[in-house]
């Protein structure tokens, strides 16, 4: 199924997860507990992520396959293009093609931090934007793009981050996901902003809960998000290395923030899961314990 058809239905918000390929046997074995639990929830859809330089290509490919064939979901298949020729592109895209997949999310990628030695195709395109370009024509995937409430850590400002967005939607772009914040207010200007500048397309909410306070201070330095002084001071305020009062913490806060969002009416929740299960189905439970996302869950 096209995503974007389910958004279509006025009253219908989705709740969706992020997964990425494990990198060893121990994280395999973790992730197959991960899926067999995220799929019991009964989401609208999965995406799997694509790293850098095509780095996980055939371990995105089987993720793909798993939660398709395995567990009869609706995917989103990530595809970062920084680095890759037109003939790469095109072998990843026909075997995403051929595998069933309808629904594409583009980025551009990062340049791989683990291959000293990695050297971009002559021919690789430096922006999501003239990926698209390429793409569009030459495919029927129902196409996304990625946005960044707070202005991609790269961009020159703000208002140059959002007009190279409008621009990939004008070239076809079908919905978007953001990054996460930690603060509603930076998603809702954001939609102000798009709103002004003509974006229309349905803008899900990234969501990343708080895992660990490690794990939060590294993704938020790599992505730019803002670490409100809310977060610092509930977690300084936690007994010094308690884990489980952490987890908690990031479920409750994950929690109303979520319901913050949905009751705003967005159109639908991405959570990025970092291959866990704890936290998200204990937000996504309580959620449903709301009143969300009930229309087309049967336990």
């Amino acid at each position: 199924m096209k995503i974007t058809e389910l958004w279509k239905k006025s009253d219908k918000q989705t709740i969706s997860f992020e997964l990425f390929p494990p990198r060893s046997e121990k994280a395999a074995e973790r992730l197959e507990k991960t899926i067999d639990v995220l799929a019991g929830l009964k989401p609208d859809f999965a995406s799997v992520t694509f790293g850098a330089g095509g780095s996980t290509r055939k371990g995105s490919f089987q993720l793909l396959e798993k939660l398709i064939v395995g567990k009869k979901l609706d995917v989103i298949g990530y595809f970062a293009g920084y680095g890759l020729g037109p003939e790469d592109i095109t072998g990843v895209l026909d075997s995403y093609q051929e595998l069933g997949i309808e629904n594409i999310l583009i980025v551009r990628g990062d340049i791989p931090r683990d291959d000293e030695g990695f050297t971009p195709h002559p021919n690789s395109f430096e922006h999501a934007s003239s990926l698209m370009e390429y793409i569009r024509p030459k495919y029927n995937f129902c196409l996304g793009v990625a946005a960044y409430p707070e202005g991609h850590i790269e961009a020159e400002s703000k208002e140059k981050d959002l007009e190279y967005l409008k621009l990939k939607v004008d070239q076809g772009a079908e919905y978007i996901i953001t990054n996460y914040t930690y603060d509603n207010r930076f998603f809702y200007e954001f939609l102000d902003r798009c709103h002004a500048l003509g974006i229309n397309v349905p803008i899900v909410a990234g969501v990343m809960p708080i895992y660990s306070e490690k794990m939060m201070d590294s993704l938020a330095r790599l992505c730019g998000a803002t670490i409100t002084a809310d977060i610092r001071q509930g977690l300084g305020n936690l007994p010094e290395g308690d884990k489980e009062a952490v987890l908690n913490f990031g479920i409750e806060f994950a929690y109303r923030q979520c319901k913050d969002l949905l009751k705003s009416g967005v159109p639908g929740l991405h959570i990025y899961t970092m291959n866990r299960y704890k936290t998200v189905a204990a937000v996504v439970t309580r959620l449903r314990d709301d009143g969300f996302f009930n229309s087309d869950f049967q336990q």
